[in-house]
């Protein structure tokens, strides 16, 4: 292929949004002319990588937007410290069948078992699914509802809950919540019912949630809504960050 060819395809690939293309194409006609590609073999490898590049691209845009505090994966999980957990209920989770059926999924347990990272988990594998994905703890999302609504901006600031297809709350009833406060979550968990999904952890049992949110009706108004549609797991099991705290101890001890 002539050098003025080639320049005249980097340059439309270029303007058509392409910039792999044009990064990339020497090394796609080198591996057309190795492996002898016709045409429509050589447009489809270009255009599949484009398509990787692009999903790659939207992906890890994804994750910068979705706040996530960390990008683990279920491969990351260690379900042999955790025997009571069935991971059939995670995988089932992971196949994302509740984020297309806009249904909910609720990890609950002790401190330091893993729910978090569970939960992140999830909300990665659906951001690599193309699913809009955003992190907030409870506490943070009252705060930011709260002063949204002594700002006269309430109702724009729920729009950033209720806009991605999936919301993970963490560290539900950490801290017991005022009933305006309750109030402000009762909200997200109403608009957001039957039309996008969220991904909560508690330290909290359902049966504990009136004192959370500090008004028994009103909790059970939210549990009412968020449980219609959800798969809910428990894990009773030691806690993670003990573990790890007791092996370094024990690490430290034998170096002493």
């Amino acid at each position: 292929m002539s050098q003025l060819v080639t320049a005249r395809i980097r340059s439309t690939a270029a303007k058509l949004g392409l910039p792999h293309l044009a990064e990339s194409l020497n090394q796609y006609l080198e591996r057309a002319e190795e492996g002898k590609l016709g045409y429509l073999d050589f447009l489809d490898l270009v255009l599949a990588e484009e398509l990787a590049v692009r999903d790659d691209r939207r992906f890890r845009q994804g994750l910068r937007l979705s706040k996530l505090p960390h990008h683990k994966t279920l491969d990351d999980y260690d379900f042999s410290f955790q025997p009571e957990l069935d991971p059939r209920k995670v995988k089932d989770l992971a196949t994302l069948s509740f984020i297309e059926a806009k249904a909910n999924a609720a990890l609950l347990g002790p401190p330091g078992v893993g729910k978090t990272h569970l939960a992140v988990a999830l909300a990665v594998a659906a951001c690599r699914a193309g699913f809009s994905i955003y992190f907030t703890t409870l506490d943070d999302m009252v705060r930011q509802l709260k002063a949204a609504e002594a700002a006269g901006r309430l109702t724009s600031k729920l729009r950033s809950y209720l806009r991605p297809s999936v919301l993970v709350v963490d560290e539900v009833g950490y801290q017991p919540l005022e009933r305006a406060e309750a109030n402000l979550v009762f909200q997200v968990i109403s608009k957001r019912y039957e039309k996008g999904s969220i991904i909560l952890t508690s330290n909290k049992t359902f049966s504990e949630w009136g004192q959370v949110f500090g008004d028994e009706v009103l909790a059970t108004a939210i549990l009412d809504r968020l449980l219609h549609h959800c798969d809910v797991i428990a894990i009773n099991g030691p806690s993670y960050r003990l573990k790890n705290r007791l092996a370094a101890i024990e690490r430290e001890t034998d170096v002493a």
